[in-house]
């Protein structure tokens, strides 16, 4: 996984059917799947363990049976919670594969609302909430038929999400204008992440990202700590850990050249900072992920 995508642009599953299901473990080689977004729909499923999901401002500690529901463009973020180990499946889609055409009545309806953020949904469901319990057999043969390519494959997919998409929409609401106050605001936000994304290994003040916002610096440091649950600060050392974490599971790179690449140009506080955020240094890291990685039955996402 890169550490560094916020904005997903790569088509998840088939152009022609974009519909994906993944396995995910945290932690594996990486600990955490930071703040991103993308155009398509995902829930997520908790097999067994315990997470942390970030969506939005929203922190929520998953466990078993536990479900997130995410609309398209929806800021949202994996990391393991404590030492907690978390197995989990993740189900996106983009709205076209239901869309049957032009002017589609139901599209219209009852997906485009949704796309716009016109209509918002329960976020967090966690085991045996009435919705959970109406989705689960839904969810479950998706999971169970994710490897399948028999004839009608696409029709069973298909079927299931509609049916999902029909529970979920009766259960839906109009967004209130503080939601969409809210929701313009983190489209400001998502400029700076784009920004960190492609400049991290850059030196960002506080002006300069109030700046891309366009907020003043006492209203940005505000919102910012508000909407990601972290002061900016943070936020960016945190990101670049990441961004390091990544390059060291690499295996090609020495670490006062990953150092360097992620914006820490003093070694002793980057492995300082590393190690406080990781429990290990950045080298016995990279001994202890390289064997993982390199080892066939390390299945990641699949």
């Amino acid at each position: 996984m890169d550490s560094g995508i916020m904005h997903e642009t790569k088509t998840h599953g088939k152009l022609a059917f974009p519909y994906i299901v993944y396995h995910g473990n945290i932690p594996e080689y990486l600990r955490t799947y930071p703040l991103h977004w993308h155009d398509e729909m995902e829930i997520i499923y908790v097999v067994k363990g315990q997470g942390l999901v970030t969506v939005q401002a929203s922190k929520y500690a998953l466990q078993t049976g536990d479900m997130i529901v995410l609309l398209p463009q929806i800021v949202h973020s994996i990391e393991q919670l404590d030492n907690a180990e978390m197995e989990y499946f993740n189900i996106l889609f983009q709205f076209s594969l239901l869309d049957s055409g032009v002017n589609d009545y139901c599209y219209q309806k009852y997906f485009k609302p949704f796309y716009e953020h016109t209509k918002t949904l329960p976020t967090y469901l966690p085991a045996g909430d009435p919705l959970n319990r109406l989705l689960l057999p839904y969810i479950c043969d998706l999971i169970q038929n994710r490897k399948q390519s028999y004839n009608g494959y696409e029709l069973m997919v298909k079927s299931a999400l509609f049916a999902i998409m029909h529970c979920l929409d009766l259960n839906s609401t109009q967004t209130s204008g503080v939601e969409r106050s809210l929701q313009t605001t983190y489209e400001k936000l998502k400029q700076l992440l784009s920004y960190i994304q492609a400049n991290y290994a850059k030196p960002l003040s506080i002006t300069q990202a109030a700046a891309i916002c366009g907020f003043s610096e006492s209203h940005f440091m505000k919102l910012f700590k508000d909407l990601t649950g972290n002061t900016f600060t943070q936020y960016l050392k945190n990101f670049r850990l990441e961004a390091a974490a990544a390059q060291l599971a690499e295996g090609s790179q020495k670490v006062i050249e990953v150092s360097e690449n992620v914006g820490f140009h003093n070694h002793s506080y980057f492995t300082r900072s590393f190690t406080a955020r990781y429990g290990v240094s950045p080298l016995e890291y990279k001994k202890s992920v390289l064997p993982a990685i390199n080892n066939p039955h390390h299945s990641g996402l699949e």
